[in-house]
């Protein structure tokens, strides 16, 4: 065999190596990788629009429809007397616990509002294990209160964790401001660079302007925003004109929203929930 020759046939024999190995390398990748279907919804302490009827019962029974696997919840009640007294099916453990039941063996809530006889805040469920959690102070001044909700979880089969953090913002636009600023130092000082993030909850941010910001700040981006070039309407549920709930996420390999059928939902809450799968 003349040297020649056998430069002609190492050519295929080294395409071949090198097509084995990218693909191996891809179904290592593929083995590595995990979807994780998240859900997030105000549930208005678990009364319908104007507080005309208490609804947590149906409202669980619509979340465990959507089959997520992490669950943000907004204005979830702690515990509240007077309703407990008042209000025949009322549970009398706090509401997070009741959604969770057996389908969400893992919760964690931060405790926002405190008044007379009970408190409300944010709260997160999980199938996965959420080995920390801690709830951040975001207020700003006056009687309204608000708080970000970090969670660290345990995904089986992913090397490193994953942070999520359940967001309910101010009524003000100059307090939103503050408090998205105060969520991107949370990225930064809580949760390592390389770490995979999602955000969601109520952000109150009517005008919009909290994509940017969060870009710019902590590197998060919008998943509705990503798919569909704005973000979704939400508010008020029965015909939503305002985009005021989000899920941001970084360092995702990629992310779906996922589209939710009106019914029930536009009856459980003044806010639609929203929902995406997210591929880490």
């Amino acid at each position: 065999m003349t040297v020649d020759d056998t430069a002609v046939l190492a050519v295929p024999v080294l395409e071949e190596v090198e097509a084995l190995a990218a693909t191996q390398e891809a179904i290592a990748a593929a083995g590595l990788s995990f979807s994780i279907k998240v859900l997030t919804v105000n549930i208005h302490k678990g009364f319908t629009f104007f507080n005309r009827k208490f609804i947590l019962h149906e409202l669980r029974e619509a979340v465990r429809t959507v089959g997520a696997d992490v669950v943000f919840l907004q204005e979830v009640t702690g515990s509240h007397a007077r309703h407990e007294r008042r209000i025949a099916d009322y549970p009398t453990n706090p509401h997070y616990e009741f959604l969770a039941d057996s389908i969400w063996p893992q919760f964690a809530y931060g405790r926002n509002a405190v008044y007379p006889g009970g408190h409300h805040g944010n709260a997160v469920m999980s199938k996965f294990p959420i080995v920390s959690f801690r709830n951040h102070d975001i207020s700003i001044s006056g009687p309204e209160r608000r708080g970000l909700l970090h969670c660290v979880l345990q995904v089986p089969g992913l090397d490193t964790q994953v942070h999520v953090i359940c967001v309910h913002l101010g009524l003000a636009e100059s307090h939103r401001l503050k408090q998205l600023h105060m969520l991107c130092d949370v990225v930064h000082q809580h949760i390592p660079p390389s770490a995979p993030v999602i955000v969601a909850g109520d952000f109150n941010d009517w005008r919009r302007r909290a994509h940017a910001v969060l870009a710019q700040g902590a590197n998060l981006h919008e998943v509705f925003v990503q798919a569909y070039g704005q973000a979704a309407r939400t508010f008020p549920a029965r015909l939503p004109l305002l985009a005021l709930d989000r899920i941001y996420v970084r360092n995702a390999i990629g992310h779906a929203p996922l589209v939710l059928p009106i019914r029930p939902w536009s009856h459980l809450s003044d806010h639609a929930p929203l929902a995406a799968t997210i591929e880490l």
